[in-house]
């Protein structure tokens, strides 16, 4: 076990490039807070590096044994440095690089989420933790989305990072279009649509969720088989846009 007691110490600030999308992608690695989403990636033997507070070590001797078996690295640091590693405001006195797994080619399954250009990282893992609570088959992400792997989107996920497939594409209308020959139902959701409920399909769907102020691309919904909107009966004009893909998400895993 390593002891740093320094912020500038330089594998802190090797840490502390993980904070940028860049860097991730570059070194295939994220950096994650928490200590469920730090069990979770062990359990899966994703952890290369740990990093646990001084005087936290017997909280997280689990952890630190497992962490050790797994050949991952193990650090020992102040609070300061953890407080220059964490992006939260009271860290938890854990702390992990896990490794990005290779997406998938291609998402398999009845139901799949599509995200065309959400930007807020609350909402993207929102909805994808919603998506892994009812059970869908996967995500799809396009590029104009916020980074799946930044420490808000992440705390929002609460681990479901590590179960719902996921795909990020540069042309989401391609691979939509791709889906929609394969015989699923494309679902464009937008304001004026038809009734969501009198129109849901049920089975082999893709549910797309468009941008928080420009809704779904012009591209995305000349390739999609449906057009809904969710019911407005108040006085409100839209919905938050994780709030909208949770109700929509339920219903299109209910049974027809």
């Amino acid at each position: 076990m390593k002891e740093i007691t320094s912020i500038h110490n330089p594998a802190v600030l090797a840490l502390r490039e993980l904070q940028r999308p860049r860097a991730r992608r570059e070194q295939g690695l994220f950096l994650c807070e928490s200590a469920k989403m730090v069990r979770e990636a062990l359990a899966l033997s994703l952890c290369r590096t740990l990093i646990v507070e001084r005087g936290r070590e017997t909280d997280y001797a689990q952890e630190i044994g497992q962490a050790d078996a797994q050949g991952a690295q193990v650090l020992l640091v102040t609070a300061p440095v953890m407080q220059a590693l964490s992006e939260a405001k009271t860290p938890q006195g854990i702390a992990a690089t896990v490794a990005i797994r290779p997406e998938p080619q291609t998402l398999t399954g009845s139901r799949i989420v599509a995200l065309d250009g959400v930007q807020d990282p609350g909402n993207v893992g929102t909805i994808l933790r919603t998506a892994d609570a009812a059970g869908f088959d996967g995500a799809l992400l396009s590029d104009a989305c916020a980074d799946l792997y930044g420490a808000k989107t992440l705390r929002a996920t609460m681990g479901s990072v590590f179960r719902v497939p996921t795909r990020r594409t540069g042309d989401l209308a391609d691979e939509l279009a791709a889906m929609r020959g394969a015989g699923y139902a494309v679902v464009a959701t937008e304001l004026g649509g038809a009734d969501f409920y009198a129109n849901c399909p049920h089975e082999r769907c893709v549910l797309v969720i468009g941008s928080e102020g420009r809704g779904v691309s012009e591209a995305v919904r000349a390739v999609a088989t449906h057009h809904l909107a969710l019911p407005m009966r108040g006085g409100a004009e839209s919905l938050n846009a994780a709030v909208a893909a949770g109700i929509m998400i339920y219903e299109m895993a209910r049974d027809a």
